[in-house]
């Protein structure tokens, strides 16, 4: 069975499978590992290796794989495919179970949920629009399939796999070509019947499914058409091009972490087209009552979550050309108005003047270095925040945050999935750019030794506060800075990873100037590079909800579900 799954895997254009290899998954990475046109990637932990999956699907490579063996091995992918349902990205999870013929006999990491054992069926289900339990060898032929098709529209799919059944014999036809895939296009007209009336500015918010589905030249040219402004969710960041600020069509980013003078281009709208985002509060936070007193239409493999008129599309290419072809020639719309010229604003934390390098000067670092074609991969928290809001995503180049569970440590495994799988995407090669916060590297960041082990062109720069510094920064806020338990003992993690993998570039920095150096000679090396640099907990990121009147006190409720 486990030849049919990877032959299957080849043939839709899958070329990485990611994982930690074990006992109940070793037939399938077996048959990978010695697959012609499959990599079976090791990962150093399997929500590290689910990350790798997602960042790969993520950025336009394919459809993420990820493998993992029974247990505790396959409890650790939960987290990682929680993020990927609530991002909507597609991902299939291959996992390891104990012989059927044990099930309910006390076996080790006996998952059937039979006779008191855990239910992993249950627990994937949860975390997956599809899971499905192999019980015979031949379920494959039809289940893998489906499962695929379930994961392209947006979500994770679960094949759980007993050992013996990866075992087992499947009779299947040869494929002479690759299979096909046809998903639901979504009829525009509801909505260009309503952008032809518009009699004013048109302003477009983007998101995810733009770069799911990887129509960028399709937006735009529905952008030109609409002469529209385009403002991004967070986790779009990349798909609007990147014109330079000031620009007609470029606002900048939506929502807690995003650009003030979006809402405003929102309200002096004639209409609000939404893209490809159900609009979380992440990403809508500060524009509602802009978008209440707008016409809102949406088109998407889901429904905002405002009022508004809705397109559902599982092909937002093929639904987006339409659209385009609608407003064109003799339907093309009359009342449109180039809108004037926007000049973007930022966020105004409070100055900080202690040690430490600024966030802000940090960033206009990496915005003058990093070249072209430079993949950026965000982590959560302050240093998250403050790369959404001042760094820009590069000229073809992808921008990758996850947002969906906030999972700390995810950009560790995400940058190298998008870095093994930048050939599959059809792009020239080029390098993938890591930031995190050192409480996020001691999470997940030992998968730098993943970059080492495959000298993948992957820079990790960390952002070493020494704390979990948005608790800290809640500390500071909401509580009158009387104690914290969120502030670490001093670490010098670039020194640190040198010691402990010869051969890597990594430094410590503690100013600016050493900090450009530092970067410009870690973009420029063959393989893997670190850079850390000191910076402060105690500075206020660009984050929206921090940056209002503090409150004396929260009530009770909030204080224990913040602690």
């Amino acid at each position: 069975m486990v030849d049919h799954i990877v032959n299957h895997l080849a043939a839709i254009g899958v070329d990485h499978v990611f994982g930690v290899d074990g006992a109940n998954i070793e037939d399938l990475y077996d048959a990978a590992h010695f697959h012609p046109s499959l990599g079976a990637v090791l990962a150093k932990h399997e929500f590290s290796a689910a990350a790798m999956a997602d960042g790969y699907s993520r950025s336009g490579c394919g459809l993420g794989v990820v493998a993992a063996t029974s247990g505790g091995g396959a409890l650790n992918l939960v987290a990682g495919l929680g993020e990927s349902l609530a991002s909507r990205v597609p991902v299939l999870a291959l996992v390891g179970q104990a012989a059927t013929t044990l099930d309910g006999r006390g076996a080790f990491q006996d998952t059937s949920g039979r006779n008191g054992s855990l239910d992993a069926e249950a627990v994937f289900t949860a975390v997956s629009l599809s899971c499905q339990r192999m019980l015979t060898p031949a379920d494959i032929a039809s289940a893998l399939p489906r499962a695929i098709a379930a994961a392209r529209t947006g979500g994770p799919a679960v094949l759980l796999l007993p050992k013996d059944i990866q075992q087992g014999y499947v009779e299947a036809p040869e494929r002479s070509e690759a299979p096909g895939e046809v998903r639901p296009i979504g009829n525009p007209y509801p909505i260009a019947r309503i952008l032809r009336r518009a009699n004013g500015p048109v302003t477009m918010i983007v998101g995810e499914q733009v770069a799911r589905d990887d129509c960028r030249p399709e937006l735009e040219q529905l952008r030109a058409v609409l002469r529209a402004r385009v403002a991004t969710v967070p986790e779009a960041k990349d798909v609007a091009g990147t014109p330079g600020l000031g620009s007609s069509s470029a606002l900048g980013v939506t929502g807690v972490m995003g650009h003030p003078n979006v809402a405003d281009a929102v309200a002096g709208s004639a209409v609000c087209l939404v893209v490809g985002t159900r609009l979380p509060v992440t990403a809508r936070a500060g524009m509602e009552e802009a978008l209440a007193a707008v016409p809102t239409v949406s088109i998407g493999s889901a429904p905002p979550y405002l009022p508004c008129t809705h397109v559902h599309t599982d092909d937002l290419r093929g639904s987006l050309r339409i659209l385009t072809q609608a407003l064109s020639g003799s339907g093309r719309p009359t009342g449109l108005r180039v809108p004037d010229m926007v000049q973007r604003t930022e966020l105004r934390p409070p100055g900080w003047t202690g040690p430490g390098v600024r966030y802000r000067d940090a960033m206009a670092v990496l915005n003058d270095v990093l070249p072209d074609g430079t993949d950026i991969v965000v982590d959560a928290g302050n240093t998250g925040a403050a790369a959404i809001h001042y760094l820009g995503a590069r000229r073809g180049g992808r921008f990758a945050v996850a947002l969906g569970m906030g999972g700390m440590g995810y950009s560790f495994g995400a940058g190298i999935g998008m870095a093994l799988g930048r050939a599959n995407s059809g792009r020239p090669a080029g390098r993938t750019v890591v930031i995190a916060g050192d409480g996020a590297f001691f999470m997940h960041g030992m998968e730098v030794h993943t970059a080492v082990q495959y000298r993948l062109p992957v820079t990790f720069v960390l952002f070493n506060n020494n704390a979990h510094a948005m608790c800290v920064t809640r500390e500071q806020l909401f509580y009158g800075d009387l104690y914290s338990y969120n502030r670490f003992r001093r670490s010098r993690l670039g020194s640190g990873l040198a010691a402990m993998f010869p051969g890597l570039t990594s430094v410590d920095v503690s100013d600016i100037e050493r900090f450009g150096t530092a970067v410009r000679a870690a973009v420029g090396v063959h393989g893997p590079a670190v850079v850390s640099v000191e910076c402060a907990a105690d500075e206020i990121p660009p984050f929206a909800p921090f940056l209002v009147t503090p409150i004396a006190e929260e009530n009770r409720t909030d204080v224990a579900a913040s602690a």
